[in-house]
C-alpha cells in the first residue's frame, strides 16, 4: 500500500451500465494509493455494473452529480461500458461536472467508451488520446488525434482502450493524480 495519493479526493462518475472492471480496478488501486474515492452518479441510490452485456454488481452512489462540484476533488475517473457514457453524455449536470475538471486543470482518466463524454464536453481539440477503436471517428470529429496505444497521457488526461489496459491505465492515473494540476489541461 502506497500513500502516493494521501489527502486526495478522486471522483468516479458513472451510471447504470458501466463496465464493472473499469470501475472496480481503478477504485481499488486509487484507494490503495491513499486517496478517498466517491461514486458520483445521475441519481442517488445504487447503480449496476455490467460485465460486457451481463448485469453484474450494484454499487452505492455517494453523491448525485447535480450536487457535486469539481472543486471538491483532485481528479476524475470515467469508467467505460456502452450504456454508461451514452446516458452521461446527455445529462447537462454530468457534462458540466466533467468540463469543470478541465477548466480547473485537474487530471482526468477515461477508459474505453467513456471518451464519448469528453466528446460531448468539447474538451478534445488538439489532444492526442486513445479509446475503444469504434470511437476514433467521434474523437477526430471533436478535434482530437486518436492513437492505438495501451495508455496515452496528454497534459493530465489519461486514456486507455479497454479492460486489458487496466494495469497501465491505473498506474498512469495514479501518477497524474499525484502530480495534480496541469497547465496544459484546458477546455
Amino acid at each position: 500500500m502506497s500513500n502516493q495519493l494521501q489527502g486526495k479526493r478522486i471522483a468516479f462518475l458513472a451510471t447504470e451500465g458501466f463496465e464493472q472492471i473499469e470501475f472496480t480496478r481503478p477504485w481499488k488501486d486509487i484507494k490503495a494509493a491513499g486517496a478517498e474515492v466517491e461514486l458520483i452518479s445521475l441519481e442517488e441510490g445504487e447503480v449496476d455494473g455490467f460485465n460486457h452485456l451481463d448485469r453484474a454488481d450494484s454499487f452505492k452512489v455517494d453523491k448525485k452529480v447535480a450536487n457535486a462540484k469539481a472543486e471538491d476533488y483532485h481528479g476524475l475517473v470515467l469508467p467505460g461500458g456502452v450504456a454508461n457514457p451514452d446516458a452521461l453524455r446527455v445529462d447537462k449536470d454530468a457534462i458540466a461536472f466533467i468540463k469543470a475538471f478541465f477548466e480547473q486543470k485537474k487530471p482526468v482518466a477515461a477508459i474505453c467508451h467513456a471518451l464519448w463524454t469528453l466528446v460531448e464536453a468539447d474538451v478534445l481539440k488538439g489532444r492526442t488520446l486513445t479509446s475503444w477503436p469504434s470511437l476514433q471517428t467521434d474523437i477526430r470529429n471533436a478535434g482530437g488525434t486518436w492513437v492505438d496505444e495501451q495508455v496515452h497521457v496528454d497534459e493530465g488526461l489519461v486514456t486507455s482502450r479497454n479492460p486489458d489496459d487496466l494495469d497501465a491505465f491505473c498506474a498512469k492515473a495514479i501518477e497524474e493524480f499525484a502530480e495534480g494540476k496541469h497547465a496544459g489541461q484546458t477546455t
